[in-house]
C-alpha cells in the first residue's frame, strides 16, 4: 500500500472505536486549549519573560519523553487501559493546579514550578498518548484494520489543533482564562469516562519485561524520519507561536479537511513522494504570503494551506513510520510519530515566545528557513532512505 487512501473497513467503526476516537480528540484538545492562552497569562499575569515563557513551553516537548522508557512495562504490570486513565487524571490534576495559582491570584510564582508543570504534564499527556493511541486502539482493532484505525486516531488528534484554541478563544473572550483551564481539565475528565465505556481483552503479561525498554517508546530505525518530521512540526509550531486568532484557528480546519479531499481524491493514484513535496510547497507558499503580503484575505488563504500541508504531510509520515517498523513493532511506530509529532509542535511554540516573540517576521522567516531545509533533506536523503529500508 503506497497511497494514504487507506480502505474503509465499515466493521472498524463500531462503539468501541469511536469512543476511543473521542477520548483522543478530547485529551489533545485539553493540551491545545492552552495553546493561546497560556502563555499571555505567563507574560501578564505572572510577568514572565519571554525567555522564560518559551522555557515553560518548550519544557513540554522535553516532558513527552519522560514516562516513554517505562510505557512497555507499565502496560505490561498493570492494566493498559488503567496505566492511561491514571496517566490522564494526572494532566488534569496539574492543569487544575495552574488554575489554582490563577484563582487565588498567586503572582510571581518561580519559574521552575511554572517548568516542571509543563514537564510533568507533556509526560504524562506523551504516556497516555502512548497507549490510547499504539495500545488501545490496536486491542479494539483487528490486525487488518489497524493501519485505517491509526490513520483515523491520528486525525482526531490533528483536528484538536484547530479545535482546542478555537474553544479556549471562545471561553478566554467571554469568562477569562480561568473558564480555560477548567474546560482544559474537563476534557481530560471526559477522555477518562469515555475510555472507561470501552471493554478491552485481558492480555496476559510478558514474564521477561524490563523495567526501561524502547518497546512502544520510540523505534531507533525510524530516526531519519523523525528527524525530519521534526523540523516540518517545529516550522509549524514557530507560526503557532504567533497565530492567535479565531480566524486562523478556523481556517486551520478547513484546511484540514482539505486534505482528507485530497488523500482521497487527488494522490490515489500519485507518485509515493507527491504529497511530502506538495504539504512542504503549500507550507511555503503560506509563509511566503505571510512574510510578504497584508492583504485581508491573507488571513483566510495562509492558515487553510498550513493546515492543508500539516494534513498530507502528518497522514503520509504516520504511513512512512508504520511501512518501516519490523514485526510486532506498529505502537512502536505509531508512538515514534506522535512524539516527532507533538514535541516539534511544542519545541516550535516555545522558540517562538524565547527568542522572537514580538518580532513576527523573524519568526516567519526561521520557519521559512526549517520548512526550506526539510524539504530539502526529504528530497535528496529521506525518501530514497525510506525506500531501502521499509518493511512493509
Amino acid at each position: 500500500m503506497n497511497t494514504q487512501n487507506t480502505p474503509v473497513h465499515i466493521t472498524l467503526w463500531h462503539k468501541g472505536f469511536w469512543l476511543l476516537l473521542l477520548a483522543n480528540l478530547f485529551l489533545t484538545m485539553s493540551i491545545y486549549a492552552l495553546v493561546p492562552v497560556l502563555p499571555i497569562w505567563l507574560m501578564t499575569y505572572e510577568h514572565f519573560s519571554p525567555l522564560y515563557t518559551g522555557m515553560s513551553m518548550g519544557a513540554f516537548a522535553f516532558g513527552m519523553f519522560g514516562f516513554g522508557f517505562f510505557c512497555s512495562y507499565l502496560v505490561q504490570r498493570f492494566r493498559r487501559n488503567v496505566v492511561c486513565i491514571y496517566s490522564i487524571l494526572l494532566m488534569a490534576l496539574l492543569i487544575t493546579a495552574i488554575y489554582y495559582i490563577d484563582d487565588h491570584h498567586i503572582t510571581m510564582i518561580d519559574v521552575w514550578i511554572i517548568i516542571s508543570q509543563r514537564f510533568l504534564l507533556g509526560a504524562s499527556f506523551g504516556l497516555a498518548q502512548m497507549i490510547l493511541s499504539s495500545t488501545l486502539i490496536v486491542d479494539t482493532s483487528e490486525s487488518f484494520q489497524r493501519t485505517e484505525a491509526n490513520h483515523s486516531t491520528s486525525w482526531f488528534a490533528r483536528f484538536a489543533i484547530s479545535l482546542g484554541p478555537l474553544a479556549a478563544i471562545v471561553m478566554n473572550h467571554h469568562f477569562g482564562v480561568s473558564a480555560v483551564l477548567i474546560m482544559s481539565a474537563a476534557f481530560c475528565l471526559i477522555s477518562v469516562m469515555l475510555i472507561r465505556m470501552v471493554d478491552f481483552p485481558f492480555r496476559a503479561p510478558d514474564e521477561h519485561q524490563t523495567v526501561f525498554s524502547l518497546d512502544r517508546f520510540f523505534l531507533p530505525h525510524g530516526f531519519t524520519l523523525f528527524i525530519n518530521l521534526l523540523l516540518i512540526t517545529i516550522a509549524v509550531g514557530l507560526i503557532l507561536s504567533i497565530e492567535l486568532s479565531f480566524t486562523f484557528y478556523g481556517m486551520l480546519m478547513v484546511g484540514f479537511v482539505f486534505s482528507l479531499l485530497a488523500q482521497r481524491f487527488v494522490f490515489v493514484n500519485a507518485e509515493l513522494k507527491s504529497e511530502v513535496v506538495t504539504g512542504q510547497i503549500l507550507l511555503i507558499g503560506a509563509l511566503l504570503l505571510l512574510i510578504t503580503r497584508h492583504a485581508v484575505v491573507v488571513n483566510y488563504a495562509a492558515p487553510t494551506m498550513i493546515g492543508t500541508a500539516m494534513g498530507i504531510i502528518g497522514a503520509r509520515f504516520l504511513l512512512f513510520f508504520i511501512k518501516l517498523s519490523r514485526h510486532c513493532q506498529r505502537g512502536t511506530s505509531q508512538s515514534t510519530y506522535i512524539l516527532s509529532w507533538e514535541s516539534g509542535l511544542a519545541l516550535g511554540i516555545g522558540i517562538g515566545y524565547a527568542f522572537f516573540y514580538g518580532n513576527p517576521h523573524m519568526t516567519l522567516m526561521t520557519s521559512l528557513t526549517l520548512t526550506v531545509i526539510s524539504m530539502a533533506m526529504y528530497i535528496l536523503f529521506t525518501h530514497n532512505w525510506f525506500i531501502r529500508n521499509k518493511n512493509r
